[in-house]
């Protein structure tokens, strides 16, 4: 009986998968749009048909990328970036009307046999189905949950951010700003032996995420510092300030902020020039140079998601709403983000 009941249940498995790669030609979906800065709507769509090499995608979770698209859901991104910001599945332009979004998990519900009932992530905007190319989407590791693997946007950043920064052995590094990118980038480092790591944040209540990824959290500048390394994610530019004042003689500083159109000032009166401080930027559109013979954006990804198999990094995800409560919750974030981190 029990050999039985597997046959009629691989037959079935079967059965599903071909109704399901032979669907209707078109597909409704639900999306999540910014009509104008600082109003967001979620609009109904008829998606055309698929395409022979693509992939439809039923979306499982996405999740806000808090700095970068409160930004643009402000009206914050400055013209002359606008093709730069350009998300990869973007549609529409700033400030608006606009589709935009990058961390998508879902499962893939109709192409190829290989992939039908795969678990994917996508750099996907907020979309409850969608069509790309198989070559779009990256199968989740065995092991890692759906609902954890929204952070691989992030992930990503930071694993370009380490590479960009060169981190060493016995490092003293001084990470500013514990958010989802500032947070990941100092485990990411601590993980080197001998490095000391302390991440800065002015609101305290950061600490007990900080102390469940295992890191040392300081609410305001050690004076003691002269850090070899000091990386800034806290999106202010007092943060960046701040970051020249804690680096060491000859250290480096990598900013991980994005402004939008707000100006940045800095003391480069002071020690900067004294010190020979070296300030370079990081940008996750970019691999880093010396990566680029050997590594792709898509072996970068499959990284950033098998470093997510560690189940520490669930206590960045700090909130979670339905889809059809998007427009409100990111009408708030980007009001008064208080303690949010990752909200799914």
């Amino acid at each position: 009986m029990d050999i039985i009941a597997r046959r009629l249940s691989v037959m079935g498995y079967r059965l599903v998968r071909r109704c399901i790669n032979n669907m209707p030609e078109s597909t409704t979906a639900r999306q999540f749009w910014i009509q104008t800065p600082g109003q967001g709507q979620i609009v109904t769509t008829t998606l055309p048909a698929k395409q022979d090499d693509q992939v439809l995608v039923r979306t499982l979770y996405s999740c806000i990328s808090r700095g970068t698209e409160t930004l643009v859901f402000r009206g914050e991104v400055p013209p002359s970036q606008h093709e730069a910001m350009r998300a990869p599945f973007q549609e529409g332009d700033f400030p608006g009307p606009v589709k935009y979004g990058y961390a998508n998990v879902g499962e893939v519900v109709a192409g190829p046999d290989s992939l039908v009932g795969v678990t994917v992530f996508c750099l996907y905007p907020h979309q409850d189905h969608y069509y790309v190319q198989a070559t779009d989407v990256t199968p989740l590791p065995d092991g890692l949950p759906p609902s954890r693997a929204v952070l691989a946007a992030n992930m990503e950043t930071a694993v370009n951010a380490v590479w960009d920064s060169r981190p060493t052995v016995g490092d003293e590094i001084v990470v500013i700003g514990a958010g989802v990118v500032g947070l990941l980038s100092a485990w990411l480092c601590q993980q080197l032996p001998g490095t000391r790591v302390t991440v800065v944040d002015i609101n305290p209540a950061k600490e007990a995420v900080a102390e469940a990824l295992g890191l040392t959290f300081v609410a305001g500048l050690p004076s003691y510092t002269q850090a070899d390394l000091v990386l800034h994610a806290s999106g202010q530019p007092e943060g960046l300030a701040s970051a020249l004042t804690v680096a060491g003689h000859e250290a480096t500083v990598v900013d991980l902020s994005w402004y939008g159109d707000r100006p940045v000032t800095l003391p480069l009166g002071e020690d900067f020039h004294s010190k020979r401080l070296t300030l370079r930027s990081s940008q996750v559109g970019h691999l880093h140079p010396e990566r680029i013979p050997r590594w792709t954006r898509s072996r970068r990804m499959s990284l950033a998601l098998h470093l997510l198999l560690d189940p520490k990094v669930d206590a960045l995800i700090t909130g979670e709403s339905p889809f059809e409560k998007l427009p409100d919750v990111l009408a708030k974030l980007s009001r008064d983000p208080r303690n949010t981190l990752c909200h799914r």
